[in-house]
């Protein structure tokens, strides 16, 4: 199945897992603390609904706080991801949820695609959602493996696979850091 399909066919929890998931992964281009994102985590692994969604958001953007001195100047990978903190719904309605999941997804691949040197920037990341795989880079056929894994797991296990999409994303996030640095180090 596409990730087009799976985010289509994701309940709240999926889509919130889904988006917060993308938004994880790209902490490192926000200068953020990966503990962060914890508590946005915590309320979706607990089973429970996600009334705290709104507060725990809004407690994340201000540990963000402002744009960094990427973003300031103009780093493009690094405004997206500030963009998807931004759009993050305060309340996780189905409609609200699953536009931002849909955009935290493409902006994340977007940002995989500007960060891997062996990807073609011509490429469309939408032909990638669909299922359509040739000829993709290292990097973002990684991401979306990873996209597609945690949207399986939600799909199959619920509110128990929140606590292996959270490992999921962790992995991704350590590949993006290590993009990042080595980033840094060739533009320095």
């Amino acid at each position: 199945m596409s990730l087009v399909e799976l985010i289509a066919q994701a309940d709240e929890r999926g889509l919130a897992v889904s988006g917060l998931a993308c938004l994880d992964r790209c902490l490192p281009l926000l200068g953020g603390d990966e503990e962060v994102l914890r508590p946005l985590w915590a309320g979706l692994a607990d089973g429970g609904d996600v009334d705290d969604w709104g507060v725990r958001i809004a407690q994340a953007r201000d540990k963000l706080g402002d744009a960094g001195p990427a973003e300031a100047a103009g780093d493009e990978a690094a405004l997206l991801a500030r963009r998807m903190l931004v759009a993050a719904p305060a309340e996780p309605s189905a409609s609200g949820i699953r536009v931002w999941a849909d955009a935290c997804s493409v902006a994340s691949l977007h940002i995989h695609r500007l960060l891997d040197p062996a990807a073609a920037l011509a490429s469309s990341v939408d032909a990638r959602r669909e299922g359509r795989t040739e000829g993709m880079s290292p990097l973002v056929a990684a991401e979306l493996r990873r996209q597609v894994t945690v949207l399986e797991l939600l799909a199959g296990h619920g509110a128990g696979g929140v606590r292996r999409a959270l490992d999921v994303s962790t992995e991704g996030r350590r590949v993006l850091r290590a993009v990042v640095s080595r980033r840094a180090r060739g533009k320095g």
